[in-house]
């Protein structure tokens, strides 16, 4: 299923210094919920392979990260479905699969969570993009926020609404008047 976690150069990836949120703790937190959707066996070892190896390219200053971490799991496992699913976290279209929901919803689970880990997510965000100027930082971060914000819907599983739709929302809204 998952690779060999004792010595998993994945593991890591995750573990380089400057990932303030897309690190160990993302993923573990990632892999928690997946435990706890709706789904059938076999539908969520497809999303753990996945969200495994979303993040395993990240770095603030390029702009494929999910594209060199579908990659890299083509690398070593083949041309998957898993691929496509990692695709979907660059959050640019709402996914095509039902999968591709659910996993769009577990990587953006950080949002709705307690108030001490969104704004441990915030600074964390803050430290992978310390290179950009704050004046600039602060006014992307906010255009960001407020997107997410004008959506209908944060999460497109009801699973997902139910849940964190309204911490999410309360999350993001005091992140803006922060910044």
């Amino acid at each position: 299923m998952l690779p060999d976690q004792d010595s998993s150069p994945l593991l890591d990836a995750y573990a380089e210094p400057g990932r303030g949120y897309h690190n160990l703790e993302h993923l573990e937190e990632v892999l928690e919920w997946v435990d706890r959707v709706p789904l059938s066996e076999a539908e969520k070892d497809r999303l753990s392979l996945a969200l495994f190896y979303h993040d395993a390219v990240y770095d603030g200053k390029r702009a494929d990260n999910e594209q060199a971490s579908a990659d890299w799991c083509r690398r070593d496992l083949g041309n998957r479905a898993e691929v496509e699913l990692i695709l979907d976290t660059r959050h640019s279209a709402q996914p095509f699969t039902e999968l591709g929901l659910w996993m769009v919803d577990i990587d953006l689970s950080v949002l709705g969570s307690e108030p001490s880990r969104f704004d441990r997510y915030e600074k964390g965000v803050r430290q992978e993009y310390s290179w950009v100027p704050w004046f600039l930082f602060r006014r992307k971060r906010k255009q960001i926020l407020l997107q997410f914000l004008e959506r209908p819907h944060l999460y497109f599983t009801e699973f997902f609404r139910q849940r964190l739709e309204a911490s999410a929302r309360a999350n993001l809204h005091r992140a803006v008047a922060a910044l």
